[in-house]
C-alpha cells in the first residue's frame, strides 16, 4: 500500500472521487483487488499478495498515475457508505452527501418514515441515491429520472444488483416532465452544480466524467432554480425537498433571500444539502 501512496503522490493525482488523498486511494485499490471491504482492509494487511494479485495492484497503480481516470472508473464500482454501485464514464462517481443523510432517514425532518410512501430522485444518474431511498424507506415507491438514456442504463444495473425492480422506477425524463403533480412525499436531486468558471479550471480526473452530469451554468444554479421553481407542485401538503448544492451555502441564500433553507449538518459541514418544506416553497407559475 505504501508504493501506491508514493506513487500517487509524485503523480500529482487529482482526488474526490470516493477518496480525499493518496493514502486512501491506494488502501480502497488494495481492497478491491483482495476482494475484501474497504473497513475490514487492515486485518488483510498481514498476508502477502499472489503474484496475479501484484500484477493486478501494478497495473491499477500505473494506469491510474498514466491516464488519470478516476479509480473508480478503472475498477468499475463506487462507495457510498458500505453499499456498492457499479459504475463507469456514462454516469458522474457517486459521491452525495445526501447519502449521509439517507442512513438516518433524513431524521428529525421525517419524522414518521413508514408514511413516506412515494419518492423522486432527480437528475438520478447511477441510481445510487433512489437505491439509498428504497432501502431507507422499505415501503416506499421510488422514481428516478434522468436526462440522460447512457446514465438510465447504468442505472438500471444498479437497481438489477439490488434486486429493487419492483420498487424503484427509472425514467428519461428532464426534470419534472411527465411527472404527476402532488405524487410525491420527499423529493431528493443532486443536480449538476458546478459553476462555467471552476468547469475551466477541473483537475484532469473530473474531465473524464460527463460533462452532463457536472456543469451547473454560469453561476452554477441552472438546475437548483428549475427545482425550486417547481418542486413545491410535484410535493404533497408537508412533503420535503433535499438538495445537494456543494459548498455554495452563502451564494444560494444570496439568490433565494426569501427561502427559509434548512442545512442539516454532513461530514463536510452545514453548507452542502439543504431541506425544504413544501409550504415553504414558492408557488408554481
Amino acid at each position: 500500500m505504501s508504493y501506491a501512496e508514493r506513487r500517487f503522490r509524485a503523480g500529482r493525482l487529482g482526488f474526490g472521487h470516493g477518496t480525499h488523498g493518496a493514502r486512501d486511494e491506494a488502501a480502497w485499490l488494495l481492497a478491491h483487488v483482495l476482494r475484501v471491504p474497504y473497513e475490514g482492509l487492515a486485518q488483510s494487511l498481514a498476508r502477502s499478495l499472489t503474484p496475479s494479485e501484484r500484477r493486478r495492484v501494478a497495473r491499477l497503480i500505473e494506469e491510474r498515475v498514466r491516464t488519470r481516470r478516476p479509480l473508480a472508473y478503472l475498477i468499475q464500482e463506487a462507495w457510498l457508505g458500505e453499499h456498492r454501485f457499479h459504475v463507469d464514464e456514462r454516469v458522474v462517481v457517486p459521491r452525495s452527501f445526501i447519502a449521509e443523510l439517507l442512513r438516518d432517514r433524513l431524521s428529525p425532518w421525517v419524522s414518521r418514515p413508514a408514511e413516506v410512501r412515494r419518492a423522486l430522485d432527480l437528475c438520478t444518474g447511477s441510481g445510487c441515491l433512489a437505491i439509498l431511498l428504497a432501502l431507507a424507506f422499505p415501503r416506499t415507491t421510488v422514481d428516478a429520472s434522468d436526462v440522460s438514456l447512457s446514465a438510465l442504463a447504468v442505472a438500471r444495473r444498479n437497481v438489477r444488483t439490488y434486486r429493487l425492480g419492483r420498487r424503484v422506477r427509472l425514467a428519461a425524463a428532464d426534470l419534472f416532465a411527465g411527472l404527476r403533480p402532488s405524487e410525491y412525499d420527499l423529493i431528493v436531486a443532486n443536480p449538476p452544480y458546478v459553476d462555467s468558471k471552476a468547469m475551466r479550471t477541473l483537475p484532469r480526473e473530473y474531465r473524464h466524467e460527463p460533462r452532463l452530469g457536472l456543469a451547473g451554468g454560469w453561476d452554477g444554479f441552472q438546475f437548483v432554480r428549475r427545482i425550486l421553481k417547481g418542486a413545491r407542485r410535484f410535493l404533497r401538503p408537508r412533503g420535503l425537498l433535499v438538495v445537494e448544492i456543494g459548498h455554495h451555502r452563502g451564494r444560494l441564500e444570496r439568490a433565494f433571500p426569501q427561502l427559509p433553507f434548512i442545512w442539516p449538518e454532513t461530514s463536510a459541514g452545514y453548507d452542502c444539502v439543504f431541506v425544504l418544506s413544501r409550504e415553504d416553497l414558492p408557488e408554481s407559475p
